[in-house]
């Protein structure tokens, strides 16, 4: 097998897209706390100074969050295709819409938070996680 790196793009591409996250969390994090005058305190249960910002700055943490969770998916089953020699074709659409479609999520989370909506693209890009595993794992045991 020879592998097929065009899947690494959007691989590329969401792991640029936490960075950015991270940006923007403390772009936004940082004035908040100088704003309120929080002293930081490590003794305090985990969040629960953070909790005192207003929500718009800590959904930028929540997404920043997100997308060390789930994506860690997409990571790997992106490698797996790749390594197989079958991070191309259709793959790699379902990769760059999976990538989309977190980035949608993202600016959802991080400008206006409805949950319903949030829960919607998160569905959404949930599915297209699950047929590019269910992909991968007909290339590892079909045929």
């Amino acid at each position: 097998m020879i592998p097929s790196t065009a899947i690494l793009a959007p691989v590329t591409a969401l792991l640029l897209l936490t960075c950015v996250m991270w940006l923007w969390m403390y772009a936004t994090r940082i004035p908040a706390v100088r704003k309120a005058g929080m002293k930081l305190d490590s003794h305090l249960p985990k969040g629960e100074q953070m909790a005192a910002l207003p929500a718009r700055v800590r959904w930028k943490a929540d997404n920043y969050n997100h997308l060390l969770e789930q994506p860690t998916l997409f990571y790997a089953v992106a490698f797996t295709l790749a390594l197989l020699g079958a991070g191309d074709g259709l793959n790699v659409a379902l990769a760059w819409a999976y990538v989309g479609s977190r980035v949608i999520h993202s600016l959802h989370q991080a400008l206006w938070n409805k949950i319903e909506i949030r829960f919607l693209i998160f569905t959404i890009s949930s599915l297209i996680l699950i047929t590019l595993v269910m992909r991968a794992a007909f290339v590892v045991w079909g045929s």
